[in-house]
C-alpha cells in the first residue's frame, strides 16, 4: 500500500532529523549516541473500512419496511366493535402507542359562554369605576378650565441695551 511506503519514509526521516538535533546539541561531536542507526519500519495498519453487503442491506430495509407496515395499520385500522365487558377486560391491559391523534376542535356550550360574558363585563364594570377614581374625565376637565384664573399676560420685551463699541 501506499500509505505504509509513506508512513515509514515520514519515520525515517524524523530518524535523521533526530540525529541531525543530537549531533548538534553536542557541538559537533560524533559519539555512541548520535551514531548513525537503521531507521525501523513501523507499520501501522489503518483499520478497514466497514462495508455492509447487500444482503446485509435488504434484510435491514425489510425489516425497516416491516415495522412502518406495522404501525400503519395500526394508524389506519378502524376500532372494532366490543361490548362494555370485553372492553372492561382490556382496560387494564396498556396497548402500544400509535401515531398522535389529531386535535378535535372543542366548542363551548351556550351556558359557558354566557358565564364567560358575565364575567367580563363584571371585570369591565371595576375597571370603569377605578378609572373614574384615578383619572378625571372630560367633564371635570372642562369644568377645572372655566373656574381656573385667566393667565397671567405675558412680560413685556425688555429693550435691548446698545451695544458698547469698542475701539478698533
Amino acid at each position: 500500500m501506499e500509505s505504509d511506503s509513506i508512513i515509514s519514509a515520514i519515520d525515517a526521516e524524523i530518524a535523521k532529523l533526530e540525529q541531525v538535533r543530537a549531533l548538534l546539541a553536542n557541538g559537533g561531536k560524533v559519539d555512541d549516541v548520535t551514531a548513525p542507526q537503521k531507521a525501523k519500519k513501523v507499520i501501522v495498519k489503518q483499520p478497514k473500512k466497514r462495508t455492509m453487503s447487500p444482503e446485509a442491506r435488504k434484510r435491514i430495509a425489510d425489516a425497516q419496511r416491516k415495522r412502518w407496515a406495522a404501525t400503519k395499520k395500526q394508524a389506519s385500522a378502524p376500532p372494532a366493535k366490543t361490548t362494555k365487558k370485553a372492553a372492561k377486560k382490556a382496560a387494564p391491559a396498556k396497548a402500544k402507542k400509535s401515531a398522535p391523534k389529531k386535535a378535535v376542535k372543542r366548542t363551548v356550550s351556550p351556558e359557558a359562554r354566557k358565564r364567560m360574558a358575565d364575567a367580563q363585563r363584571k371585570r369591565w364594570a371595576t375597571a370603569k369605576k377605578t378609572a373614574k377614581k384615578a383619572v378625571p374625565t372630560k367633564a371635570t376637565k372642562k369644568a377645572a378650565k372655566k373656574t381656573s384664573p385667566v393667565k397671567a399676560a405675558p412680560a413685556a420685551a425688555k429693550p435691548k441695551a446698545p451695544k458698547a463699541e469698542t475701539p478698533a
